[in-house]
């Protein structure tokens, strides 16, 4: 389905960007991962991903705090794979807390590297992408793109400016085969939702199985976890060829919560 397309996935070393990266691959993409952990960890998900599915697998540590280590990651994989026809923006931080006490650095951090970086990596693609009159950006947002929670001033803004993103992206490249989608998640059981639901507990004074039932998956109405598997068939049907009149769009997959 992909076979023959480079794509880009930040934030994909664990979670949703690593299930991404292993859809794509398994489609016949050669993929960029991208993020933070133990090298011998990294590697690993790397070689496995060529061993497995035959494809070129390449690893950044690019800061996606840093539009210019951004830009570089965007560089040398145009320059390793031939292109870049697939950016898929989803490296994201979270921190939980009252907005009367949230930390400065912190909340300005969360906009970087949830949002800004959106920016910075669109902004090296495209021309590319404009060149080969072909390309899919897909930015994870978030129910939180579309709606509010308590406590999470910074990660509602930077997801709701990705939403807007997402759109501005859309009108500007409508008349060419490029296509900017949004996909919004629930709840995933991943590494950033586990520190979720640790902060809730402790901003609540909770137990942690209190906080799952009570305040985590009380938004969804079908009262489970969204799969990693399900974001990433979604994101592979939006990067092929039969998803081209798809855009502009925020694609909620959510058990039901944004329907409320």
């Amino acid at each position: 389905m992909l076979k023959g397309r480079n794509a880009i996935v930040t934030g994909s070393t664990s979670g949703i960007g690593l299930g991404i990266a292993r859809g794509f691959a398994a489609a016949g993409a050669n993929v960029v991962i991208n993020g933070f952990g133990k090298p011998e960890d990294i590697e690993k998900e790397r070689a496995g991903l060529e061993a497995e599915f035959g494809i070129t697998a390449i690893y950044s540590g690019a800061d996606m705090s840093k539009g210019e280590q951004i830009a570089a990651m965007v560089a040398e994989a145009e320059e390793k794979l031939g292109s870049v026809d697939i950016l898929v923006n989803n490296a994201g931080i979270q921190l939980v807390s009252p907005i009367d006490t949230f930390p400065i650095e912190k909340f300005e951090q969360i906009v970087a590297i949830n949002m800004v970086s959106n920016f910075h990596a669109i902004r090296a693609a495209l021309p590319g992408m404009k060149k080969r009159n072909w390309g899919r950006i897909i930015n994870v947002a978030s129910a939180h793109g579309l709606v509010a929670s308590p406590f999470k001033s910074a990660y509602v803004a930077a997801k709701h400016g990705v939403v807007g993103m997402t759109k501005t992206v859309a009108l500007e490249i409508a008349e060419m085969k490029i296509t900017c989608n949004a996909i919004c998640p629930g709840f995933v059981r991943t590494p950033l939702v586990e520190a979720q639901i640790a902060d809730q507990a402790k901003v609540n004074n909770m137990p942690v199985e209190n906080v799952i039932r009570d305040i985590i998956l009380a938004s969804q109405p079908n009262k489970r976890f969204v799969e990693v598997s399900e974001i990433a068939a979604l994101a592979t049907f939006l990067a092929g060829d039969h998803a081209l009149s798809i855009n502009g769009t925020s694609i909620s997959i959510d058990g039901g919560w944004t329907a409320r």
